[in-house]
């Protein structure tokens, strides 16, 4: 939960300081790579963090792709909605890039019902954000299953193929050879 919350915060200041990034990154296929990449980043996290915890639980990849679909989610409202809010908030012809002090609780409030109708819209309009969502949950789910499998496998107890055969005895042999010699003394000072 905790590497989803960083992973949030991190996407969101990305998607609110945007406009500091270089502008070859941010215009390449339309900002398309940049986002996949940081949405594969965001599934890396969580995937690690989440296989550190307990490698062998099955139950960890399907909760995996819900992290890290929620904290893409969670990072571009944040992002979009504190952007917004400062845009809401200040004249246009007063607008420059993001600062930190844009980072307040009324500009996030006012941004919020913008950044959330950005997920109403249908989807032919909202492909990209879904993707990023679907990326990021996918992979998480693939590694974390990956991961899972590979420990489940190399610590499983190998299973017996078939019991060994009994060795030949002698008619008059014992079945358990003696524990000590019968010729040697038990107790060499005396005899």
């Amino acid at each position: 939960m905790l590497a989803a919350l960083i992973c949030a915060a991190a996407l969101g200041a990305a998607v609110l300081f945007q406009d500091r990034l270089p502008g070859a990154a941010t215009s390449f296929g339309n900002g398309l790579p940049l986002s996949l990449a940081l949405s594969l980043v965001i599934a890396l996290v969580i995937a690690f963090a989440m296989g550190a915890v307990r490698p062998r639980s099955i139950v960890l990849p399907p909760l995996s792709a819900l992290y890290a679909g929620g904290a893409v989610i969670a990072g571009q409202i944040a992002g979009s909605s504190i952007m917004t809010g400062t845009a809401l908030r200040t004249p246009p012809t007063q607008r420059a890039p993001a600062e930190l002090t844009d980072v307040t609780v009324p500009n996030f409030t006012e941004g919020l019902p913008t950044a959330l109708s950005r997920y109403q819209a249908p989807l032919t309009e909202t492909w990209a954000a879904w993707l990023y969502i679907a990326v990021a949950a996918l992979a998480a789910l693939v590694l974390l299953t990956l991961r899972v499998a590979r420990v489940r496998r190399t610590q499983s107890p190998p299973a017996d193929p078939e019991p060994p055969d009994p060795e030949y005895r002698a008619p008059f042999e014992p079945a358990q050879p003696p524990k000590t010699d019968l010729f040697t003394p038990r107790r060499p000072a005396r005899d």
